[in-house]
């Protein structure tokens, strides 16, 4: 089942924003940690299978292969998402935002 608009998993988001730039596998993965301060530290099998659904899905796209390496990109429906998932987490936030002023949810 390819990727149907609906909320995406941490590891989709974090990979399109580290695609935001072409970039390869190892790097990608150190991106993501940084980005992430931490949190998210993605190990080549979960990365790669995230890659290959998002390749799938066209929300990326190989841009080069030389062998050693494969660089990838978003593509326009990747960017797409991307806005449509930030908008979704901002939405989420606010939410909270509106409920913590009327009462302690922490």
């Amino acid at each position: 089942m390819g990727y149907n608009g609906g909320p995406m998993t941490e590891a989709m988001y974090y990979v399109l924003l580290a695609l935001m730039n072409p970039n390869h596998g190892y790097q990608l993965m150190n991106d993501i940690n940084e980005v992430s301060k931490g949190r998210i530290s993605m190990g080549p099998g979960t990365l790669y299978g995230v890659l290959t659904r998002m390749k799938k899905d066209k929300l990326i796209s190989l841009e080069e292969d030389d062998g050693r390496k494969k660089t990838y990109r978003i593509t326009t429906l990747g960017e797409e998402a991307l806005r449509t998932e930030y908008r979704r987490l901002l939405a989420l936030v606010e939410d909270g935002i509106i409920l913590k002023e009327g009462e302690t949810i922490v």
